[in-house]
């Protein structure tokens, strides 16, 4: 018997990663003195081209 990890969706990988990521980037901004109303909005922002560009561009050929 061969155990293997659940299939998991790219587009959930791929909303988990942006989550995270803009999350940072969102803590960043506020780090260095950026107004939480436009840092709310370029985390916003980031989140969605880092969402778009992962699940487009993201998933690697298939293993044979």
């Amino acid at each position: 018997m061969h155990l293997r990890p659940p299939s998991i969706d790219p587009g959930v990988t791929s909303f988990i990663l942006a989550f995270f990521l803009a999350l940072f980037i969102w803590g960043g901004l506020l780090a260095i003195g950026i107004s939480k109303g436009t840092a709310f909005v370029l985390a916003l922002v980031s989140f969605g081209a880092i969402f778009l560009f992962v699940r487009l561009y993201g998933e690697g050929s298939p293993r044979t």
